[in-house]
């Protein structure tokens, strides 16, 4: 996602194993759909790299300096690509849970409502 016309996603680095079984999705997006997806996102830099014995995964590296990783094993080509697009389209934040359901700047002065209250 580009936030004021800047991609945040800076560095997608795709690591596989030559010989795994859980890798052949990785392999052969690499083939297939990896060019493609190179070619429709000029602003991202993608890096392949060969991790022998592991299991293979995404790593987003952001303009923020965050990383994000996504684990990618026994996935198809197809769930492969939609994880790197995921990633490409996240701003790179990191996720914080929030306390309540309601956020705001100005709390209720006469307390919160709730189904229990006798009138």
């Amino acid at each position: 996602m580009s936030q004021r016309g800047v991609w945040q996603l800076k560095k997608l680095v795709v690591s596989y194993c030559n010989w795994g079984g859980s890798s052949r999705g990785v392999r052969e997006l690499m083939e297939s759909k990896l060019p493609a997806f190179k070619e429709s996102n000029p602003q991202l830099e993608v890096e392949t790299k060969h991790i022998g014995g592991q299991h293979p995964h995404l790593e987003g590296i952001y303009r923020n300096k965050n990383e994000r990783t996504v684990c990618v094993r026994n996935m198809t080509p197809e769930e492969v690509l939609e994880c790197a697009t995921k990633l490409r389209n996240s701003l790179g934040r990191k996720v914080v849970k929030l306390k309540t359901r309601h956020v705001t700047k100005h709390p209720s002065v006469q307390g919160t409502w709730t189904t229990a209250l006798k009138l």
